[in-house]
């Protein structure tokens, strides 16, 4: 849709789509109850974590 128009459904347009939702739960992380996927998956994201901290800086 161009500048001007106007979409005549907006009141019903959600702005995050309900498949993406949470449901306000926070999952707590123990180390104790962790297996290699998690292992791995906290691996992965420190290391992306690294990745754009090295971004900033530049």
């Amino acid at each position: 849709m161009g500048r001007g128009q106007k979409h005549k459904n907006k009141g019903s347009l959600p702005q995050v789509p309900k498949n993406l939702k949470s449901d306000g739960k926070d999952v707590e992380y123990s180390a104790e109850l962790a297996d290699q996927g998690d292992l791995e998956a906290q691996a992965r994201a420190n290391a992306a974590n690294q990745r754009v901290k090295v971004k900033k800086t530049r």
